[in-house]
């Protein structure tokens, strides 16, 4: 790729970016959320036209692109956000559009003997019947990726696959990766993650600010190094956690049933100045049990209990009335209005209080000042407070959410995946306000399925597994290994045991 420019209005994602990959290589694209490395990839599978350069496959130009012919010259993508149908199965979703047979009858024979050829020689590992909707995120990106394969793709741009991944599963996805290499695929591989582009890259290309900053070997990169490039500044890899004593129980969840089938109830206390952290597989309870705190679903057993009084029964509206500050798992889904200019997004929870409502009526004035007053404080990157929510970045969304959440100095913050798919710049930033917050003596619920936010915010974690606490311990007196295994749900096994 030659000297790519795209311009969305007057914001340039792509400026003059150079951008070239061997054949049998993992190359990682990397670069903070907003740097441009998602619209670069799709400038070359097609989605984008851009204003100016071109591209060249094995050495011939290209003219106007499109995904028909990216695929027609073996380039396949896979988005980070699945394209799949819930109700087909795999080998439904894989061969879709692309079906083989003959006069309107498709050969399924055919395409399940190529299907099961390709998942044996890649180690996918896949059940071909299996419905979409009973897979786990990781099995689903493998038929994403099995899919481009079944097109013929010999190039696979894969955006951000490990944003939504366990990392059990992103250990699993980055092994098939490497066999990929290894039967000569090309892989362009986005992340803003630099243990794993370390993991696996042969080549590095960073982006920054639409611009294309360093090319280097693996081999020959650091974190620091890698973390300096993205940025533009150096970044501190370890954060600080003052010690602090424990104040009263703030939120308690008691004898509460997250999933059906769970063979026993729930219960811990969240204290003022703590940040008790849930830890666990996606799947096994925290989605039921964000939406019980909220208010949104609900819970046949227990009680839910704010500053001793139950708040069970209690509808969402008068939980935000004592200023529960939420940030979702799904900012898409849960907490934004993509459509929606950033003003009218800030006053998502706002719209009651007469300081930005008054007798129906919005007080445009005030919600601007307040708008761009709050992206100052929390470093929101964007145009102006006019900008749509959707044609923000991750990170920048994710601030967003943040910054109006907790701009109130709230007593009890649900943090749900604070920090998925966001850059290592982004990470620290949500990291630091949490951490205020908890020395400010506010009780913080964090659900993550990173670990390393698990390790680096918790007092106190909670491992949760088929809808049942496995252990509540310090965070210290847990390892890696320890939670690993009880996220499995193998409590109280030895690890030497488990290995052999």
């Amino acid at each position: 790729m030659r000297g790519i420019t795209k311009r969305f209005g007057g914001m340039t994602a792509n400026d003059r970016i150079d951008f070239q990959v061997e054949k049998g290589e993992i190359h990682c694209l990397l670069g903070e959320n907003g740097a441009g490395k998602s619209t670069l990839m799709k400038v070359l599978f097609g989605l984008y036209r851009p204003e100016e350069g071109n591209v060249e496959i094995n050495g011939q130009p290209i003219g106007q692109m499109s995904p028909r012919l990216a695929y027609q010259l073996g380039i396949g993508m896979v988005h980070q956000h699945f394209m799949l149908v819930n109700n087909l199965t795999c080998l439904e979703n894989i061969i879709l559009g692309n079906e083989p047979g003959s006069a309107g009858v498709i050969d399924k024979k055919a395409a399940r003997r190529l299907v099961q050829e390709l998942s044996e020689q890649y180690r996918f590992d896949l059940d071909l019947d299996a419905p979409i909707r009973e897979l786990s995120v990781g099995m689903k990106q493998r038929v994403e990726i099995l899919k481009t394969l079944y097109r013929g793709a010999q190039i696979i741009i894969l955006d951000e696959p490990t944003a939504v991944l366990t990392p059990i599963e992103a250990e699993q996805l980055l092994a098939i990766l490497r066999g990929m290499r290894t039967q000569g695929k090309t892989i362009i591989f986005i992340t803003h993650k630099l243990k794993e582009t370390l993991d696996v890259a042969d080549r590095i290309t960073i982006l920054r600010g639409g611009k294309s900053v360093a090319l280097l070997g693996a081999a020959q990169a650091s974190p620091e190094e890698l973390a300096r490039l993205m940025v533009g500044r150096d970044i501190a890899f370890e954060i600080e956690k003052p010690p602090r004593g424990q104040g009263d129980v703030v939120l308690r969840v008691e004898d509460v049933r997250l999933l059906p089938n769970a063979q026993a109830t729930v219960t811990f206390d969240v204290h003022a100045g703590e940040i008790f952290g849930i830890a666990g597989v996606e799947g096994n309870g925290q989605q039921q049990l964000e939406e019980i705190i909220m208010g949104i679903g609900r819970s046949r057993t227990g009680k839910l209990l704010y500053r001793n009084a139950d708040l069970m029964e209690v509808p969402p509206r008068a939980r935000r009335d004592l200023h529960f500050a939420y940030i979702p798992s799904d900012r898409l889904k849960q907490a934004l209005l993509s459509g929606f200019s950033l003003e009218d997004n800030y006053l998502l929870g706002n719209q009651y209080d007469a300081q930005y409502v008054r007798r129906g009526i919005v007080q445009k004035r005030y919600l601007k000042t307040c708008t761009q007053r709050m992206m100052r404080e929390f470093d929101v990157r964007a145009v102006d407070s006019l900008q749509s929510a959707g044609s923000l970045s991750g990170g920048n969304q994710q601030k967003f959410v943040l910054a109006r959440e907790v701009g109130k100095d709230p007593p009890f913050v649900l943090a749900c995946q604070p920090v998925r798919g966001l850059d290592i710049g982004a990470i620290r930033y949500i990291h630091s306000v949490l951490l205020r917050l908890r020395g400010e003596g506010a009780a913080i619920l964090l659900i993550s399925a990173e670990l390393t936010d698990i390790f680096q915010l918790s007092d106190t974690v909670g491992v949760l597994y088929k809808g049942e606490m496995m252990d509540i311990r310090k965070a210290e007196d847990f390892d890696t290994q320890t939670i690993s295994l009880l996220m499995a749900g193998k409590k109280g096994e030895e690890p030497h045991a488990v290995q052999a």
